[in-house]
């Protein structure tokens, strides 16, 4: 499988009994359906995020295609960290995180909590 955002190998890193893709390149991670929320619950599953994230892939949102069915995938906002933008393949279900967006998207904190609610009160 190549990364949908650089084109480089894509390769399996397994935590547990879950295995997902991690880009050789710029090292952002793709997601099977509901592996990234079941990684989130599990104590120590942001090792599996090594990039930084300031490394950020050339590929524009809405410009890449999934690496599973080839489908365009849609750009999405995490709802409780609104911060946190990543693709998800709207056949497969999949999910891309950039580099360093995973270690991010587990790491919930009340700063999280806040930045939310300043967001919701400039609407």
């Amino acid at each position: 499988m190549d990364c949908p955002k650089c084109n480089s190998v894509m390769e399996k890193v397994a935590y547990q009994n879950i295995k997902v893709d991690r880009c050789t390149g710029c090292q952002g991670i793709w997601f099977d359906l509901l592996e990234h929320k079941q990684l989130k619950g599990m104590a120590g599953s942001e090792k599996i995020d090594i990039g930084s994230a300031r490394t950020k892939p050339s590929a524009e949102a809405g410009n890449i295609n999934c690496p599973v069915c080839q489908t365009r995938m849609t750009r999405l906002v995490d709802v409780t960290q609104p911060h946190i933008q990543y693709e998800s393949c709207p056949v497969c279900y999949g999910v891309f995180f950039d580099a360093g967006e995973f270690r991010d998207y587990k790491a919930e904190t009340i700063l999280d909590f806040f930045r939310d609610l300043s967001a919701k009160e400039r609407r």
